[in-house]
């Protein structure tokens, strides 16, 4: 039975790839493993190989939040093969995640890092990976997000986005069935604004959704960027 299973795993044809930039040797291995699990192998690369980045084609990168990612990061955008790539965070605080983001970072794995948080990650993320877009029509995507409601104004962090709403996470209390506006900027978008409602919160996760309000047209910049994103 564990002759089977080698077998197995070593004849498995990888229909992507994901560029493990800089990780220490624990995280590496254990990343390595979740990514093939979904058909992703994963290949170790060094930040100073920023032209590989900007010449191979990867379909996803995993990159340490606080190191200095940035020039190989504005190198692998700007290039034809990897401007769409999914881009992962690994660790850091929130405030230097955020300083990624206007590289369209879409996920963190969050320190330490722990297996079965790894593959729940990779799980819900394989289909961007993976270009299966018809079976993924939210985008996990990491960027500030202002929200406005008559009450206050408070500052919170995307999760997901899609054509029809968003999913976000903040200390702030929100409520279902308060109407908010949200602002935000993402990759090849620049910074709109959007009236929506909460329909769902989990107090405990920090979590809550917005679904756009349909009678407000510039929802439709959020929708065209949506299907930019998967057509690319």
């Amino acid at each position: 039975m564990g002759n089977s299973f080698v077998a197995l795993t070593s004849s498995r044809k990888f229909s992507a790839r994901a560029a493990l930039v800089d990780l220490h040797d624990n995280s590496r291995s254990l990343l390595s493993e979740c990514f093939r699990q979904f058909g992703i192998d994963a290949v170790s690369i060094s930040s100073d190989h920023a032209p590989r980045l900007a010449k191979e084609k990867f379909e996803a990168c995993v990159v340490r939040v606080g190191s200095n990612v940035e020039p190989l990061l504005e190198s692998a955008r700007n290039s034809r093969s990897n401007s769409r790539m999914v881009l992962y965070g690994l660790g850091g605080s929130i405030k230097d995640a955020m300083k990624l983001s206007r590289f369209g970072l879409n996920a963190v794995f969050q320190e330490p890092l722990e297996r079965p948080a790894a593959l729940k990650m990779v799980k819900a993320t394989q289909m961007l990976v993976l270009h299966e877009f018809r079976r993924y029509v939210r985008i996990p995507v990491v960027t500030t997000v202002s929200v406005s409601s008559l009450k206050d104004q408070f500052s919170a962090s995307s999760i997901e986005i899609s054509s029809g709403g968003m999913s976000l996470q903040s200390t702030q209390t929100v409520n279902p069935g308060q109407g908010v506006e949200v602002s935000f900027a993402l990759l090849t978008l620049p910074r709109i604004w959007v009236k929506g409602t909460v329909t769902w919160c989990k107090p405990a996760e920090k979590t809550f959704g917005v679904r756009f309000d349909q009678r407000d047209e510039r929802r439709q910049r959020v929708k065209e960027w949506v299907e930019s994103y998967l057509e690319s």
